[in-house]
């Protein structure tokens, strides 16, 4: 959805027709004047906003006076003005959160699906409008590129919650323009894109949140900890899931397009896959060409996109929007398991693929020698490594870790945390084995470190490699073999043609 390179990202590519649908539908008085001009960026406008945003590379990093009020209050001062990108099932449960919360001020709601937007307008406005004493409020602006909020000085940060295919370039273009982040998981396509996060958060001196949530459960990070500081002993192997596409292609909306999709023989796969559904025609109020932006062009589909939504990432089984397990579940797993293996700021040395015989299922080696097992299924943990035989494995999003003095889970959405012996509760002093998903303090977090410039609890630099973790999976099963892996160089040592497939050109005329 945008260029990110200064000159470029001054004014709309040429080849995007500017101001669809009419530009911004915003409430009277709400849009920064000199901004839009007959519907286009105003070059200028944009030049002076991101050479302010420049202004990062020569100071600390800064934030409005509003946002630092006196420590632990918030007043209408210095509540942190945000804006919404993409409204779809993740981005409604994030507008619902944002409004709540007195220390969030919702300024703008960005989408491509006019729907969509007017709707999370609406609700934003009804919500606040619901605190004042004259029931009456309009302040919130509904735009259709996501960039007429970028370029506004009232805003200080943005949240994204747009499909995967969109991460990288909205959470640059945010930085550049001075914003903090909070970035839906996997921040990424490519291991490329996710690099290129990290150096522009850096750069401009950005506050950047990755949503993996579930390790800001206190349960979770408590079993992490105690892990992490030797617990268990040495961590000889660690398991989590990873689903292929059967489920998906399986399920009843796939069902019309069965010839298409070859479920028979694309339901074994991992990775996602590039399918020749039939066009159809673009619903009223969809802006296709700015949904599919950076990403090679597909025609309009509503099995990647329709009202309502089917699923929190309908799309994610397409090669061009999604990355199949890392979008549904993996992006949380792995951040959860790297953390408790103190490698959250590395990764794996060497991807080791079932087809050479080393292990039955898909498996990353690390430097210290722990094993992470990929598996489908969790009886796969008891039936195809003969481990933990009388273990109650259930859940998603963590692992289940095996050491040298027992085994433990930081599963969720399965029950209570599992493990043994028993005494390794009585170690870690858990004041509960369930894990309350709805306890976790992810957005309070983001929040207390945009006022203290803190790093948060999953930066953009651990969102990185989280989001590698699934990229590796993909590129392990399309080469088919075995890989060695340099973490600190992010490359494959000896094998050109895996490093190739570490990143992707945008389509014209996006870039990063």
């Amino acid at each position: 959805m945008h260029s990110t390179d200064h000159a470029a990202a001054a004014g709309l590519p040429s080849s995007h027709p500017a101001g669809r649908e009419g530009g911004a539908s915003t409430a009277a008085g709400s849009q920064p004047p000199g901004v839009w001009v007959q519907g286009e960026l105003h070059r200028r406008a944009f030049l002076q906003r991101t050479m302010a945003a420049a202004g990062f590379l020569a100071m600390p990093a800064l934030v409005p006076g509003r946002v630092l009020g006196a420590a632990g209050e918030t007043t209408p001062g210095n509540r942190v003005n945000v804006a919404l990108i993409g409204r779809g099932a993740m981005g409604s449960g994030h507008l619902r959160r944002l409004v709540g919360d007195p220390g969030f001020q919702l300024l703008a709601v960005c989408d491509v699906d006019r729907t969509r937007r007017e709707a999370g307008r609406e609700a934003v406005e009804a919500h606040y409008a619901a605190e004042t004493a004259a029931g009456r409020y309009r302040g919130c602006a509904a735009y259709n590129d996501y960039r007429e909020a970028l370029v506004r000085d009232d805003i200080d940060a943005v949240l994204i919650a747009s499909p995967d295919h969109w991460h990288a370039l909205h959470a640059i273009d945010a930085a550049k323009a001075g914003k903090d982040v909070y970035c839906e998981k996997p921040v990424s396509m490519t291991v490329e894109e996710g690099r290129r996060i990290v150096e522009a958060v850096q750069r401009y001196g950005r506050v950047f949140q990755t949503g993996t949530q579930y390790r800001s459960i206190p349960t979770i990070r408590a079993v992490v900890r105690f892990i992490r500081e030797g617990g268990l002993g040495k961590v000889q192997a660690v398991f989590t899931q990873l689903f292929n596409l059967s489920g998906w292609l399986g399920s009843g909306r796939f069902q019309p397009y069965q010839q298409v999709l070859s479920p028979e023989r694309c339901g074994a796969l991992y990775t996602p896959t590039d399918f020749a559904l039939p066009a159809e025609p673009v619903p009223e109020g969809l802006d296709w060409d700015l949904w599919v932006g950076p990403a090679p062009w597909r025609s309009y589909h509503s099995l990647y996109h329709t009202n309502p939504s089917p699923g929190v990432v309908p799309w994610s089984f397409c090669d061009a929007f999604g990355v199949t397990s890392s979008t549904w579940f993996l992006s949380h797993a792995a951040d959860v398991i790297q953390y408790a293996l103190g490698v959250e700021e590395s990764g794996p040395v060497e991807i080791l693929h079932p087809d050479d015989g080393g292990f039955p299922t898909l498996t990353f080696r690390y430097a210290n020698g722990t094993l992470l097992h990929f598996v489908q299924d969790w009886s796969e943990v008891k039936t195809r490594y003969h481990a933990l035989p009388d273990a109650r494995l259930a859940g998603m999003f963590g692992g289940v870790f095996v050491g040298e003095r027992g085994w433990l889970t930081t599963l969720t959405n399965g029950g209570p945390i599992e493990g043994g012996p028993e005494a390794l509760f009585s170690e870690m002093q858990l004041k509960t084995r369930e894990v309350g998903v709805g306890g976790n303090d992810h957005h309070a977090n983001w929040l207390h470190c945009i006022h203290t410039r803190e790093r948060p609890y999953c930066d953009a630099e651990l969102g990185h490699r989280t989001a590698t973790i699934g990229h590796l999976t993909n590129l392990a099963c399309w080469s088919g073999h075995s890989l060695k892996w340099d973490p600190v160089r992010e490359r494959f040592p000896d094998d050109p043609a895996a490093n190739r497939l570490l990143a992707r050109s945008p389509r014209a005329p996006w870039c990063l």
